[in-house]
């Protein structure tokens, strides 16, 4: 497997330009909530980059994945998100970071995520610099990406549904697959990561464990479930009940548990 490191750092440069472009837009809007819609094409933009030179049936598979990935990603979090109001956890980082914020976030916001975006990427990465023949970890990632889109998409389309509902407002979803976990499309999109890791290990790739690792991490402890649950209580009070009997993370069937 020969790789080529410089298209690599090639990949950071084009990361750090499309965010640097959304934190200037976030300057016009005075409001940072895009770098979520962004997240997915920072993928997008380093994809192309790591597919210069590459010619193979994996790199264009990967790049039909994450493809459809990214626009479905990217056009869901920018209809949810529409409009001036800032997400009110940028709002909390907002006010920790004053006095001004709006040149802080250039790397608080705009350059942390393209830097983790750029690591998390490294599956991509290796997987496109093998030409060898698809093999059965290709397969299996295949599974594993299918699973983690089909799961993550499902879980969004029902969450939509709810919330369009005027009188859910303030209740908790506890139905279809947010019945099985509290956060089923952050399952999905963890499934979908691994599915990257291991066409990447189909390619020779087994040292790029790092990447899904941390964005299990990212999922769990950092932007993902434990963000997500730190004041949700105080924004829906019957959440405490829905987490005594459902699990955070992985889906299960169980209609109670311990904490």
């Amino acid at each position: 497997m020969n790789i080529d490191w410089t298209l690599y750092l090639h990949g950071l440069c084009a990361i750090l330009a499309l965010g640097f472009a959304g934190w200037v837009i976030s300057l016009i809007r005075r409001n940072v909530t895009h770098v979520d819609s962004m997240w997915s094409l920072f993928f997008v933009a380093a994809l192309f980059i790591y597919q210069t030179d590459s010619v193979s049936v994996r790199s264009d598979i990967l790049l039909a994945m994450v493809l459809l990935w990214a626009m479905r990603l990217f056009a869901y979090l920018t209809w949810r998100n529409w409009g001036p109001h800032e997400d009110h956890r940028y709002l909390a980082i907002r006010k920790n970071n004053e006095p001004n914020f709006q040149f802080k976030s250039l790397y608080i916001i705009f350059g942390l995520q393209a830097l983790l975006a750029w690591i998390i990427s490294l599956p991509l990465f290796a997987a496109s610099q093998s030409v060898a023949d698809l093999n059965l970890w290709d397969y299996l990632g295949c599974v594993f990406w299918l699973l983690g889109f089909a799961w993550e998409t499902l879980a969004d389309w029902q969450l939509a549904i709810f919330k369009s509902n005027p009188n859910n407002h303030g209740k908790v979803l506890n139905t279809g697959l947010w019945r099985l976990s509290r956060h089923p499309n952050y399952f999905g999109e963890c499934c979908l990561w691994w599915g990257y890791y291991l066409i990447a290990c189909a390619a020779g790739g087994w040292w790029t464990i790092p990447a899904p690792l941390l964005m299990t991490l990212l999922l769990l402890k950092v932007s993902g479930v434990a963000l997500l649950e730190k004041d949700i209580t105080d924004r829906r009070p019957d959440y405490a009940k829905y987490k005594a009997s459902t699990n955070a993370f992985l889906p299960c069937w169980k209609q109670s548990r311990k904490e």
